[in-house]
């Protein structure tokens, strides 16, 4: 749709990659005896850390526009720049970019749909971390 990403939502993508990438992990793994609850933890922490990005994402879209803090370089730039500690606690920070909504769906902006599915992610990994497991011996 022709939308530069801000930080944060590069941050977040990068959450939803970390939970594919273990998504996909343990669908090759197929780990038995309780082996599933260590995936599960892990996505869960992955989608808290990506509910917190949404969070703070959605702070700064609903701060006054006299308090919205000053738009950044870009993240290539910052990649050729900067050292990698740098870009990554300024992706985490955000700018002002951070705060434009550029795009709504049912009233509701990108990190507003990403809090909904880190929500139902974390959700549902707690759930399959706290679940017991069933043997069967053959």
């Amino acid at each position: 749709m022709g939308m530069d990403p801000c930080m944060l939502c590069m941050s977040q993508r990068f959450v939803y990659l970390g939970i594919a990438f273990t998504s996909l992990l343990a669908t090759l793994h197929n780990p038995i005896f309780g082996g599933h609850k260590r995936y599960a933890g892990v996505i869960t922490l992955l989608a808290l850390a990506g509910l917190s990005l949404a969070i703070r994402q959605l702070y700064l879209q609903n701060l006054p526009a006299d308090q919205v803090p000053a738009c950044g370089p870009s993240f290539s730039y910052m990649v050729e720049a900067f050292p990698l500690t740098e870009v990554l606690v300024t992706m985490i920070k955000g700018s002002g970019s951070c705060a434009e909504v550029q795009w709504t769906f049912l009233g509701i902006s990108i990190p507003g749909w990403s809090l909904v599915m880190f929500t139902l992610l974390g959700l549902n990994n707690f759930r399959l971390m706290l679940a017991r497991t069933k043997i069967l011996l053959v």
